[in-house]
């Protein structure tokens, strides 16, 4: 009943997210728009508009919504195998080294590879991380996560030394949008990309919920249950990596979704991953697609990076999940 009403509600936030902005669109004119451009029926907007929903608004939408649902999977697997209530996408370097990526060829000029620089500088972060983690004793969770800072904490420091040696004018304010977060440069390619990577990563990750309930457990009582514990453990790990790095490279680094709406979802479903995937999937996409709204409506013309909406609204949020549960820490 849960995933139902979340799928109503999904539903209409990205017809109502579609009909707000300074160009006013009716759910009726949008949905006459979209349909045209399946093959059903006549537009009955002007080029000018029609432009404005199909090209513009639809495609931010649903990259809102794939990146959310990503970003809130990703999360509550971190939680699930690494057995830490902190974790969230971003645990193991993968957004600095995405950043470092992404920095480095906008200072060099090469904007349109941003997506391909931001997905090789996280899954770098990711080979590093991990290589030091393992790089003198065996490989545990606790080494992984002290490793993910590290490297976190170096490439951020590179980054800051690319953008005070190299930006120059405009570069600084597209690097700023980038780092804080923003689905403004959202065209169709990179919300199919980020909508390839929830079919073909994300999806596949909803099948390990049996497993994930393991994990909480613990190693041994997961291992006693027929689980491979270790190699289980970074097969999880290597493919959320790899999902976030998808997401990461279209959108930036977004905050809180991935750690705020898992813990927000546990609490009103319970810990079971059969349902906490699904319905944490479906609460992220909503909570993105409402966040970039207010991101690019709230103080128009003027535009918000959508990872300031979500760090205003998830930190209180947060805040409030540790009060009435002492079970979230």
């Amino acid at each position: 009943m849960w995933a139902i009403a979340l799928l109503v509600v999904l539903g209409l936030s990205v017809v109502s997210s579609v009909t707000l902005g300074p160009a006013a669109i009716t759910p009726s004119e949008a949905w006459g728009s979209i349909l045209a451009h399946l093959g059903i029926g006549e537009s009955t907007l002007t080029p000018l508009r029609d432009g404005i929903v199909w090209q513009l608004r639809i495609p931010r939408v649903l990259a809102a919504a794939a990146i959310g649902a990503g970003l809130a999977v990703c999360g509550a697997i971190m939680q699930a195998t690494l057995r830490n209530p902190l974790a969230d996408p971003y645990l193991l370097g993968l957004s600095s080294g995405a950043s470092f990526g992404a920095v480095l060829v906008i200072v060099l000029g090469f904007t349109v590879a941003i997506p391909v620089a931001a997905f090789g500088g996280a899954l770098g972060a990711l080979a590093l991380t991990l290589l030091l983690a393992g790089a003198t004793s065996r490989r545990t969770t606790s080494r992984t996560i002290l490793a993910g800072v590290a490297v976190s904490a170096a490439l951020g420091a590179l980054t800051s030394l690319v953008i005070f040696w190299s930006a120059t004018g405009d570069s600084y304010r597209e690097i700023l949008s980038w780092l804080l977060g923003s689905l403004a440069g959202s065209t169709w390619a990179t919300t199919l990309l980020a909508l390839a990577a929830i079919v073909l990563v994300g999806v596949p990750l909803m099948f390990s919920a049996g497993t994930l309930d393991a994990f909480a457990f613990g190693d041994r009582a997961a291992a006693s249950l027929g689980v491979a514990v270790e190699r289980t453990r970074w097969m999880l790990l290597a493919a959320t990596a790899l999902l976030t790095g998808c997401l990461v490279a279209v959108s930036g680094s977004i905050g809180f979704i991935g750690l705020v709406v898992p813990h927000a979802v546990r609490l009103s479903v319970g810990a079971r991953h059969r349902v906490l995937l699904p319905v944490s999937a479906l609460s992220g996409a909503i909570v993105l697609i409402w966040a970039d709204t207010l991101a690019r409506t709230l103080f128009d013309p003027r535009e918000l990076p959508v990872g300031v909406v979500t760090a205003i609204i998830g930190a209180p949020l947060f805040g409030l999940l540790l009060l009435r549960s002492r079970r979230v820490l």
